[in-house]
């Protein structure tokens, strides 16, 4: 063994591990006692085969001079080969000797003995079990060696991913979980498609704004995980970047599963590298040839698991219709896999696009619609999420109430819990809401807050209202409670000021970006939004950035139905001209030649410091630079002669596109250029 080399080491392992695994079978035929013992080792043996044949799959897959850990494994793979060629060659004395067959002549296969006692077969497996330790750990680590060398592997650039679309990611961690006394039968069915080997490779979810679908995807990657399935998510948010867009969503996926399946690694990056524009194929190519095609090329693979799950939520807020339709489409060619059961968990709005689309697979999916599920079941798993919800609230407000004035412990009542489940049903979003605003610490106590809610419940009944009124007007008629007509007049126009961008917004922003987006104070942002805590998630800090709970409130405030009798109704029309012109005005004060100063026009950007490309283009800029056109095409306005896009073109059209290229992403100029073009001869 001294002379080998690491790959050539672990080959002649896996083999002499094979051949003792083969003896022992022989032996366990034939030896009439020790049939215990004889059956140990082969079971340690053929164990130990599939972890070295790990190894040996690990350095053929890479440079073997790369992995560094399992090079300096030499000395436990040249034990474990000593002691399996030891055991051979006694096992082998045994069963081929002169004696042995002379013996099996006279009195048959009960001749043979076996020539090891059980301490014997004890010593051997805790030694082989010590080496064969040492080879798991050297593959786990050299494993993550190949997780933290993905960027170099994958060259993320030409393999884009979506930040904050998986469901474990920073962005999504205090998304809420389904709480253990809810959608019990739900879950349970969900767990039954998972471990039904026969079943379709698509579960879609349906339900209605505001039911609770997005939980329920959290809770079933969550569980997935937990159970050691890997699980792969995008979870789609309209108005959040590029989560709102189907552009890098295989991309993403894929790198999230090479994360999860390392030894996927090699297929996908030749994958890449046969075809380095594969980020701007259609989404059918990019299925096949980044994920299916890796899938099956591992089938002999001894780490493959038995189920790969892919988690996607919200697809009706993929910004194109048929981009969402083309995904329906491709999840269906899953049942291709032939390595791995590969199944997807979708929820949705019932949306026409998205109905057509399954209508398309028919026959390729399981669905449960959540309308469908007997009121009387939600309307007890909405008492049980309130019950707890709210006992929360009433301990954390007992911990920091003066003595005598804590709620009592049997608050809320349960006939506030039925009624407010009552005005609730079906729709989780507003028990969270309402939960969120009772909870608003700093403000009144939670039985006055409570009362306000309740002031609604009539409202629910009355067909002028709907759900949607029921769960955000108590948040914001506090703003104007109590107020003139006049003074009325000027906190709505304030609202919808600042209120208004911040749902159109294309993608989040920092309270301090938004400001200057907006040319308005940061405090008149502060401050608008400190009342908006139970309908916006609004962070500590000014750099951090604000997002929407949930898309039903920008539902319920662009509602068109509703502008006459919605005081806090928002012109989208209205707001996305200003966007646009707002825009416009930060790129004219902030881009120039040469942004960067960098002075080298040949320069690489990965040679540009980040910090660099940051202070220069800070966030109000780069949204600016990217968002502009699409506000401007919400807003229906047209491109005219000696206007203002005009003239932002004339002056700083190279300007825009070096700082597209700044910050990486100068190939959606192409789909932006053509948006103007269509504007301009829309005009024509």
């Amino acid at each position: 063994m001294e002379g080998l080399g690491a790959a050539a080491s672990v080959i002649a392992v896996v083999e002499l591990a094979a051949k003792v695994a083969s003896i022992c079978l022989e032996y366990s035929s034939a030896v009439k006692n020790a049939k215990s013992d004889i059956e140990r080792l082969r079971k340690h043996t053929d164990s130990l085969k599939i972890t070295v044949y790990g190894a040996q799959k690990l350095l053929q897959g890479r440079d073997g001079a790369q992995l560094e850990t399992s090079r300096k494994l030499h000395q436990a793979i040249a034990d474990t080969y000593t002691q399996l060629d030891d055991i051979a060659t006694k096992l082998e004395a045994k069963l081929y000797t002169g004696r042995t067959e002379k013996a099996m002549r006279r009195v048959g296969l009960r001749a043979l003995k076996w020539p090891f006692k059980s301490k014997d077969v004890d010593k051997i497996i805790a030694n082989l079990q010590q080496n064969q330790a040492s080879f798991t750990a050297a593959l786990q680590i050299d494993q993550i060696a190949e997780i933290f060398d993905i960027s170099r592997k994958i060259d993320l650039p030409k393999l884009p991913v979506v930040t904050g679309a998986a469901f474990d990611s920073q962005t999504n961690e205090h998304d809420p979980k389904c709480h253990p006394d809810t959608r019990v039968d739900l879950l349970a069915e969900i767990d039954r498609w998972i471990e039904d080997t026969d079943a379709k490779c698509i579960f879609w979810l349906c339900g209605m704004a505001g039911t609770g679908k997005s939980t329920i995807s959290c809770t079933v990657a969550g569980r997935l995980s937990e159970k050691g399935v890997p699980v792969a998510s995008f979870l789609f948010k309209k108005g959040d970047g590029d989560r709102g867009r189907a552009a890098k969503f295989f991309t993403t996926i894929t790198t999230q599963l090479v994360h999860r399946l390392p030894f996927l690694t090699p297929h996908v990056r030749n994958a890449i590298e046969s075809n380095p524009e594969i980020a701007d194929k259609n989404k059918g190519e990019q299925f096949q040839k980044l994920i299916l095609e890796p899938l099956n090329k591992c089938k002999d693979n001894p780490h493959m698991p038995a189920l790969v799950s892919v988690v996607i939520d919200a697809l009706d807020e993929c910004d194109q219709e048929e981009d969402a339709v083309a995904i329906i489409r491709i999840l269906s060619k899953a049942k291709e896999a032939t390595s791995v059961s590969l199944r997807f968990f979708v929820t949705s709005r019932p949306e026409l696009p998205i109905r057509n689309g399954f209508g398309e697979i028919q026959g390729e999916y399981q669905d449960v619609s959540l309308h469908r599920i007997p009121e009387s079941t939600v309307k007890s798993d909405i008492s049980a999420f309130l019950r707890h919800e709210l006992a929360r609230i009433r301990d954390r407000y007992n911990s920091q109430a003066p003595e005598g004035l804590e709620l009592l412990p049997s608050w809320p009542s349960e006939d506030i819990i039925y009624v407010l489940a009552q005005m609730a049903v079906p729709l989780f979003i507003f028990a969270a809401t309402i939960c969120r605003f009772v909870d608003d610490k700093g403000r009144s106590n939670p039985t006055k807050r409570l009362k306000k809610v309740l002031e609604y419940r009539t409202a629910t009944h009355d067909s002028r209202f709907d759900k949607l009124d029921a769960t955000y007007l108590p948040v914001l008629n506090q703003l104007i409670s109590g107020r003139t007509n006049e003074e009325k007049a000027g906190l709505l126009a304030e609202f919808q000021n600042i209120v208004g961008p911040i749902i159109l917004l294309a993608q989040p922003l920092p309270v301090r970006s938004l400001a200057l987006l907006l040319n308005v104070g940061v405090e008149d942002v502060h401050d608008q939004l400190n009342s908006l805590h139970s309908v916006l998630d609004i962070p500590s800090h000014i750099d951090a950035p604000v997002r929407l709970f949930h898309l039903s409130f920008r539902d319920f405030l662009v509602d068109r139905t509703k502008r006459t009798t919605n005081d806090f109704w928002i012109d989208e029309t209205k707001y996305h001209k200003t966007l646009t012109k707002r825009c416009i005005q930060v790129m004219e004060q902030h881009l120039k030649r040469d942004i960067c100063g960098l002075q080298v026009p040949g320069k690489f950007r990965s040679e540009v410091d980040q910090q660099t490309i940051d202070d220069s283009l800070p966030p109000e800029v780069q949204y600016a630079c990217l968002y502009w056109v699409h506000h401007l095409k919400e807003s229906d306005e047209s491109v005219q002669d000696g206007g203002p896009v005009y003239n932002f073109l004339t002056s700083h059209l190279l300007h825009w596109l070096e700082a597209l290229g700044l910050i990486g992403r100068i190939s959606e100029s192409i789909g932006m250029v053509d948006d103007l073009l269509a504007l301009i001869c829309r005009r024509l």
